[in-house]
């Protein structure tokens, strides 16, 4: 069964996710979607028929901290409450009200510029360790930067994959998105 919540959530633009689970029917039961991380986040769905609907508009999620958070929904009916999923969400930044030096490369992207800035200045250097004054410097081995540089390239994959809808085995993943829920 796929994940309600997205990986990620854009503050700044409307917010729209459905449930439907056969044994937490809308007519019955209440979905409660929690937010935890940056800030404190609760949305209780709207009942659809059968679904459950959360419909946030652009106005309330440009307040919405960005950050790392975890969530779960949790769905109700009289005194008793159960877990319906949980998991993992990344809220990003409302780009309106982000200023002048904003860096969004995802910190995959950022270890990778960096190990790659690294060796480009190393290539010239041939000491690993050196003393001036009593005080040592260590760097970090060159085949220990390659090694790192083959993980980072390869997490960087990843997710460039999964921003453009594409699977890790090179299919593509097709999604239609309507106007509303």
């Amino acid at each position: 069964m796929g994940s309600i919540i997205p990986y990620t959530i854009t503050a700044g633009v409307n917010f729209c996710a459905t449930a439907w689970r056969a044994q937490f029917s809308a007519a019955e039961w209440t979905l409660v979607l929690m937010l935890r991380g940056p800030a404190v986040i609760d949305l209780t769905a709207a009942r659809d028929g059968a679904r459950h609907v959360w419909s946030v508009g652009a106005a309330e999620t440009a307040a919405w901290s960005p950050g790392e958070y975890s969530y779960a929904i949790r769905a109700a009916t009289g005194r008793d409450v159960l877990e319906v999923e949980s998991g993992r969400v990344r809220v990003l930044p409302n780009l309106a009200l982000v200023t002048a030096g904003f860096d969004g490369r995802t910190p995959n992207r950022v270890a990778l510029d960096n190990i790659e800035a690294v060796l480009a200045k190393r290539a010239t250097l041939d000491q690993e360790r050196y003393r001036i004054n009593n005080r040592e410097l260590y760097r970090t081995p060159i085949g220990e930067l390659i090694r790192l540089r083959g993980h980072y390239t390869q997490q960087v994959a990843r997710e460039e994959a999964k921003r453009k809808g594409q699977s890790l085995f090179g299919r593509q993943i097709k999604v239609v998105m309507k106007g509303s829920c």
